[in-house]
């Protein structure tokens, strides 16, 4: 779910809020209810019996694994940071784009 927004969400909303702050706090929120609701649906499966999402009935914990799925994460969140960076910076390049030239008096 989250390489989905990841994919979808951050080019398109830097491109198009003007403001670069809001767009930036618009991916943070949505970024932060999918992260939680991903991490709920999985624990609620794994809870109801299913051993699909740990791979097993009772997963074994390995800091490797923890380390690993924060590392993952975060890498996703950074990249979408990225790409709400660069959708303004596309974006002010387009809006600047249609107006005229200063014109300076010597």
């Amino acid at each position: 779910m989250e390489l989905i927004l990841m994919i979808l969400a951050p080019l398109p909303l830097g491109f198009f809020v003007r403001n670069r702050m809001a767009a930036f706090v618009a991916y943070i929120a949505a970024h932060a209810f999918v992260f939680t609701f991903q991490t709920l649906s999985l624990v609620m499966e794994w809870a109801s019996g299913s051993g699909a999402a740990f791979g097993g009935p009772f997963p074994r914990y390995e800091n490797a694994d923890l380390f690993a799925y924060g590392l993952v994460n975060l890498v996703i969140y950074a990249v979408g940071l990225g790409l709400v960076y660069l959708g303004a910076r596309l974006g002010g390049r387009r809006r600047s784009r249609g107006r005229a030239p200063a014109v300076l008096d010597a």
